[in-house]
């Protein structure tokens, strides 16, 4: 038998090893992206989350111009460090709004005292029906829409303040 046939074996041996422990080195990534990307957003029909704020809708995205669907807890310890990223935002004039995810009017009037109001409507959702429809798998996540109601971009978990160009540049390029 030829030396290069022997070398095989141990070649391949390194190669799975070698495959392996690439692995273990960078594991794939737990975020599961919507498959809502580039579709529709699904309809639905929320009630208010708070006794100030209107509810939302499915039909509030369409026609109104791009903005940013927010959802969150008030039980949530990212989306506390995430409202600086969203007041600032709105400062800029984003229009966002948000699903409220099992949780109750009480805590997120708090939330919203403590830590900002960012957003024109909340929707309440207190099973997570909708979070799951718009393919979500945590809070917090925030999906662009443009005027038509197509989810543009998912951002899954918190926004930070690296993402703020990103946003804008996104939110101009679809008015």
């Amino acid at each position: 038998m030829s030396r290069g046939l022997r070398l095989i074996p141990i070649l391949l041996l390194v190669w799975l090893v070698g495959g392996l422990a690439w692995r273990l080195v960078k594991p794939p990534s737990p975020a599961v992206p919507s498959q809502l990307v580039e579709r529709a957003v699904p309809s639905f029909d929320l009630s208010p989350a708070v006794p100030t704020k209107p509810g939302l809708k499915s039909a509030d995205l369409r026609g109104s111009g791009p903005r940013l669907i927010n959802i969150f807890g008030s039980w949530c310890v990212p989306c506390a460090a995430e409202a600086p990223v969203l007041n600032e935002l709105k400062k800029r004039g984003v229009v966002i709004d948000a699903i409220a995810v099992r949780d109750t009017p009480d805590a997120i009037t708090a939330f919203l005292d403590r830590y900002g109001d960012p957003y024109g409507r909340i929707g309440n959702d207190p099973r997570s029906n909708v979070q799951i429809d718009l393919g979500s798998s945590g809070v917090p996540e925030t999906f662009v829409v443009d005027g038509q109601g197509i989810v543009r971009r998912q951002y899954i978990g918190p926004l930070s303040q690296s993402n703020i160009p990103g946003v804008m540049q996104q939110l101009a390029e679809l008015r």
